[in-house]
């Protein structure tokens, strides 16, 4: 029987879906879980508040069950879900919804990254999303470990701006290693996954997508059940 991993964009962005389905390919091969990224079209066009936040619960549960169903038609079965926004948007919801493991992309790229160094540095999209983070580090605990979060200042569309946004990562990057003491760093949104590669060179230093982490586990989890 087939596995199937599905990865929701909650956000209402084809864009971004196809950039995460795009940095997904170094973790597809031909015995593996087949990997599908989904766009959640009931989703705001950018989760940057709590109100995004929480308006997306239940549109992103009901998807968990449509995908579900796909998966049993596909001849297989839903061996994962992947929310892919560094919010972790409805997770505890989707864990309740499912008996399948569900991941949220803030917890695993945190995870991850206290795997590479001892202190982690988050480059953020808006200032609005930082006291957001803090909250959901403080529940995870690790703020002992966290350098420091600082936001680049666009938008989720505004990523699409590869010459801007790249500059602005490097120099986010750069304050956060030089003055905050960061020796790892985290992307914080989905959509910056296109950059990771190149962030990573230009600081020297570990850069982790925290899609591409969160389907990792979830592929182990798929191999392990």
């Amino acid at each position: 029987m087939s596995k199937h991993i599905y990865v929701i964009n909650p956000n209402s962005l084809i864009a971004v879906t196809a950039a995460i389905d795009q940095a997904l390919a170094p973790l597809r091969f031909a015995d593996g879980p087949q990997i599908h990224c989904v766009t959640l079209a009931d989703g705001p066009a950018g989760i940057q508040t709590q109100r995004d936040v929480d308006a997306v619960v239940t549109p992103l549960c009901t998807q968990i069950a449509r995908s579900e169903r796909d998966a049993e038609e596909r001849g297989g079965t839903a061996a994962a879900f992947v929310i892919a926004c560094f919010s972790d948007p409805g997770l505890y919801s989707a864990r309740e919804s499912t008996d399948r493991p569900v991941l949220g992309i803030a917890e695993c790229g945190v995870l991850t990254a206290m795997t590479l160094g001892q202190k982690f540095g988050v480059v953020s999209i808006l200032q609005a999303s930082i006291g957001r983070h803090w909250r959901y580090f403080a529940s995870m605990g690790v703020t002992g470990r966290l350098a420091g979060d600082i936001a680049i200042g666009l938008s989720v569309a505004e990523l699409a701006d590869q010459q801007r946004t790249f500059a602005r990562l490097c120099a986010v990057g750069e304050e956060l290693r030089d003055r905050q003491g960061a020796d790892v760093l985290v992307l914080g949104c989905a959509g910056m996954a296109a950059y990771r590669a190149a962030l990573a060179e230009h600081l020297g230093m570990p850069v982790v997508d925290p899609t591409q982490a969160a389907v990792a586990m979830a592929m182990g989890q798929a191999a392990l059940r």
